[in-house]
Order: structure tokens, then sequence, then C-alpha cells
């Protein structure tokens, strides 16, 4: 299993609009490296869902239900899809600024490469956020 950290603008998609639809094509994704990271993710795949924008905070867990696929919307051919499933919603959310000063966070790709939309964590990264979440 892998782990991983997903970004979305919610005014234009939520956690809570994931949980309402029950899974959503995760779709749009126009960078090279976040393509590539969507077609490592493996269908049971747990993924961090982090709200982008005036926010800045990691909300929910999803899972990947369906490995990647062509975007129907492309016509190029270039450009891949998976379907993510809700999980949960955090009991507390970890922002930005919380993350920054956590020395046990300070190699996650979300510091490292802050415009990147689909990114990797490693395990432990992926349980301490958990943990601290759901204390």
């Amino acid at each position: 299993m892998h782990y991983w950290l997903v970004k979305t603008e919610p005014e234009e998609y939520s956690f809570d609009d994931l949980v309402k639809d029950g899974f959503v094509v995760w779709d749009g994704i126009r960078n090279y490296q976040a393509r590539n990271n969507l077609k490592e993710m493996k269908k049971g795949d747990l993924v961090l869902i982090y709200h982008t924008g005036k926010t800045k905070e990691i909300v929910g867990i999803a899972q990947v239900i369906k490995e990647h696929y062509p975007d129907p919307k492309d016509k190029t051919n270039s450009w891949v899809v998976i379907e993510l499933a809700p999980l949960k919603k955090l009991k507390k959310t970890i922002t930005l600024d919380e993350i920054k000063k956590e020395q046990s966070l300070a190699k996650l790709p979300l510091l490292k490469q802050s415009r990147l939309s689909v990114m990797s964590i490693r395990k432990e990264e992926y349980q301490w956020i958990t943990k601290r979440c759901e204390e």
C-alpha cells in the first residue's frame, strides 16, 4: 500500500462534496509529475485530501477505488484520471502552518514542491498526520 496527498480547491470541489457524491473521477490534472503520480496509484491506496486556497489544510482521507485510465476529456490522450471514494473526514484538520512546524514532516513534498497537486508521501508521514488529526 502507498500513501498520497492530493490538493483541491474547496470552492470547486471539497471533501464534503466527495462525501456527498460517494466517489469522484479525479480529473483535470495537467502536470506531468502529478500525472505520473496518478499512474503509480493502486486500488486501495490511501489519500489525504488537502484544501488549498484560504484554508490550506488536510481535511479528510479517501481511497483509490479505480486505477488510472485515459482522461475522457483529453483529446491528446496524454492525461489520466483515477477514481477516489471518501473514507473519513478528519476530527481535527491540520493546517499548512502546523505542518511546517513539525520536524518529522520537514521532507513532505507539500513543503518542497508546493505547486504539485498529486504527491506521494511516506507511511510515517501519513501515520503522524492521521494520528494527530484523531486526537
